[in-house]
C-alpha cells in the first residue's frame, strides 16, 4: 500500500491482554504493532499502585497458561499478589518473550479509523496516536482493558482544593507518605477497601467518605509455602481443566445444593468455613446465592452479623452494613477492614443521606460542615467495560463512530465485535463474561478466539470479517434475559454503568458463566461463524 508500512494487525493496550495478543499473534504469523500509555506492559497493574492493591484471585489462578514452562519457573509468594509482585510478573513474561520490542510505550491511541478499500489498497484500519503519527493494519484489536478508565465524581470546587489529591487507578509511581496528614478517602469500593487499612495506620486522621456500603469478606492472605507452591504446579494441567469448566473460570464448584434445602445451624457451619478459607469465592458457598432472592438474603444476613461483629460502635455498624443482595455489586475481599473503623483516627461519613457539598481548598464540605483534611484520594473506581473504548471513539463503516453506534448502550456480537466495524475486535467486551471470570482465563480465550479468526480470514484469502447486527441485538437480548434471571440483574452498579452519570443502562458482562460462553464461540466458529459476514 502506498504511504508505508502496513501491519497486520494493531493491538491498543499491553495489559494482560495485549501482552498475551502480542505473544499469540505473533507466533501465528502476523506482523504487530501494540500501542501503551503507560511506560511498561501491565495495564491495570502498571496504573495501580495505591496502598493495600492485590489481586482478589489467589495468584495462582491469576496467571497465563499458555506456556507450561513459564507456569512452572514463576514463583508466587503470596496467595493474594500484591501490585509489585503482578507487576514483575508480567514484566518477567515480556522479557521471557521478547514482546517489548513490537510495543510502543508511552503512546496513547487517541482515535482509529476503518478505511475502506481504494483502488490497489485493500480496507485497513488508521490508528492515530497522542503524538499525531498514523499507524495502518488489516486489523485492529482493542485490549484497551476494562477497568483503565478512571471516573473522578463531578463534585463542585474539585480543582480548587489546596493539597495534594489522588485516584487510586492513577497512582504516583514515587511512594506517598501519609504521616501526619489528615486524609479523605471518597468511595469505599475495592481500591477504598484495601488502601483505608493501610491509610489510616500511617496518617494522622482517615476521613472516609462513604455513599454506598459494600459487602467485604477476609481475604485470608498468607505467604505460599514453597511445598504447597510445588504441589499446584504439579498438578497445573488438571487445575487448569478443571478452571475451564467452572463457572467463573475457576475451578471451585459451588455445593450442589440450596441455602435452603439445609438447616441453620449446617447452612452456618458453611458460611463460617467459606468465609475464613474462600475469599471472593463465598458467594459461591451454596448453589443458589446468585439466583435465588431468599437464599441470598441467608448469606447477605451472615455477613451483615460478621460486620456488626468486627465494628464496636452500633451505629457505625449500620452504616457500614449493605442493604442490597450480596454479590449485585462486586464483592470485595479485604484485609482488616471493618475493624479499621475501631480506630480512633478513622471517622466515617454517610454521603449517601448528605451527599458532598462543595470541596473548598481546605478540605470538604457536607452538610454545611467543613472536614479539614490535607490530602484526598479518589477511590471513585472506572468507567468499566466500554470507557477506553468510548474514550478512542473509534469510526466505522460511513464514519460511525462507536460513540453513536453505541448511545442508546452497547452491542457487541460475543463481546467481541460489532457490527459496522469489519476487522476491529475487542478483548472483554460488553456482552462477554470479562469482570465476573477469572480476567486471565477469559483473556486467553478471546485472544486464541480472535487469532484463529484471523487465520481463518488469511488461509482462505479473505478480506474482512464483520459481526451482522441481528446477532449482536440477539445476543444483547439473550444476555439481559440471563442476566434478569440472576439477583445481579436489577441492581445498579457498575456492571450496569449506573456509577457514570448520563451512562446508558443495562448489564454490561455476561452473567451465563464461563462454559456455557466458551460453547456459544465454538459453535460459532463449528458452524462457519455463524452470525458474522465474511467476505
Amino acid at each position: 500500500m502506498r504511504g508505508g508500512r502496513v501491519w497486520d494487525v494493531i493491538v491498543v493496550g499491553a495489559g494482560f491482554a495485549g501482552v498475551y495478543s502480542v505473544y499469540k499473534l505473533r507466533r501465528m504469523g502476523f506482523s504487530v504493532q501494540a500501542f501503551e500509555a503507560g511506560g511498561d506492559v501491565g495495564g491495570t497493574w502498571y496504573w495501580n499502585r495505591y496502598p493495600g492493591c492485590r489481586c482478589d484471585i489467589e495468584s495462582i489462578y491469576y496467571s497465563y497458561q499458555f506456556d507450561d514452562d513459564l507456569q512452572q519457573e514463576w514463583e508466587w509468594t503470596e496467595r493474594y499478589a500484591s501490585q509489585p509482585e503482578i507487576q514483575s510478573y508480567i514484566s518477567h513474561v515480556a522479557d521471557r518473550f521478547d514482546l517489548r520490542r513490537d510495543i510502543r510505550f508511552n503512546t496513547r491511541v487517541t482515535a482509529a479509523r476503518f478505511e475502506e478499500a481504494s483502488g490497489d489498497a485493500p480496507s485497513h484500519w488508521t490508528v492515530t496516536t497522542d503524538d499525531g503519527k498514523t499507524c495502518k493494519a488489516r486489523f485492529c484489536v482493542m485490549a484497551s482493558g476494562v477497568l483503565s478508565t478512571p471516573s473522578l465524581p463531578d463534585i463542585p470546587g474539585r480543582n480548587t482544593f489546596a493539597g495534594k489529591s489522588y485516584h487510586t487507578g492513577r497512582w504516583p509511581h514515587e511512594e506517598v507518605d501519609f504521616t501526619g496528614l489528615k486524609v479523605a478517602v471518597i468511595g469505599t469500593g475495592s481500591s477504598g477497601i484495601q488502601s483505608i487499612p493501610l491509610i489510616a495506620e500511617q496518617a494522622e486522621h482517615v476521613t472516609v467518605f462513604q455513599r454506598t456500603p459494600n459487602y467485604a469478606v477476609p481475604a485470608g492472605n498468607r505467604p505460599l509455602d514453597p511445598h504447597e507452591l510445588s504441589e499446584v504446579k504439579s498438578r497445573y494441567g488438571e487445575i487448569r481443566a478443571a478452571s475451564k469448566k467452572g463457572f467463573t473460570a475457576l475451578p471451585f464448584k459451588p455445593a450442589g445444593r440450596s441455602a435452603l434445602a439445609v438447616s441453620d445451624r449446617e447452612r452456618e457451619e458453611v458460611y463460617e468455613q467459606w468465609w475464613r478459607d474462600h475469599g471472593l469465592a463465598f458467594q459461591g458457598a451454596f448453589a443458589d446465592l446468585l439466583f435465588d432472592a431468599e437464599a441470598n438474603r441467608t448469606a447477605a444476613d451472615f455477613v451483615r452479623r460478621k460486620i456488626r461483629e468486627l465494628v464496636d460502635d452500633e451505629k457505625l455498624a449500620e452504616l457500614l452494613t449493605p442493604d442490597f443482595a450480596l454479590g449485585c455489586r462486586r464483592m470485595c475481599v479485604d484485609t482488616d477492614y471493618y475493624p479499621t473503623y475501631n480506630r480512633e483516627n478513622v471517622t466515617l461519613v454517610d454521603i449517601r443521606r448528605e451527599p458532598i457539598e462543595s470541596i473548598v481548598p481546605g478540605g470538604i464540605r457536607v452538610g454545611g460542615t467543613l472536614h479539614a483534611v490535607d490530602a484526598i484520594v479518589f477511590a471513585t473506581g472506572y468507567d468499566a467495560i466500554t470507557g477506553a473504548l468510548l474514550a478512542m471513539d473509534p469510526s466505522g463503516r460511513n464514519g460511525l463512530s462507536l460513540r453513536e453506534k453505541w448511545a442508546q448502550g452497547p452491542r457487541a456480537y460475543l463481546g467481541l465485535a460489532t457490527h459496522g466495524f469489519p476487522n476491529l475486535f475487542m478483548v472483554n467486551g460488553p456482552g462477554s463474561p470479562s469482570v465476573l471470570i477469572n480476567m486471565v482465563t477469559g483473556i486467553e480465550q478471546h485472544v486464541d478466539w480472535i487469532a484463529d479468526c484471523m487465520v481463518h480470514i488469511r488461509d482462505r484469502g479473505l478480506s474482512a470479517i464483520e459481526a451482522m447486527a441481528q446477532s449482536e441485538d440477539e445476543w444483547a437480548v439473550h444476555n439481559d434475559e440471563v442476566a434478569q434471571k440472576s439477583i445481579r440483574g436489577d441492581c445498579a452498579s457498575w456492571y450496569t454503568g449506573a456509577n457514570i452519570p448520563g451512562k446508558p443502562g443495562g448489564f454490561l458482562p455476561y452473567v451465563g458463566g464461563f462454559p456455557a460462553y466458551v460453547k456459544r464461540c465454538e459453535q460459532v466458529v463449528e458452524e462457519g461463524y455463524a452470525g458474522f459476514a465474511l467476505t
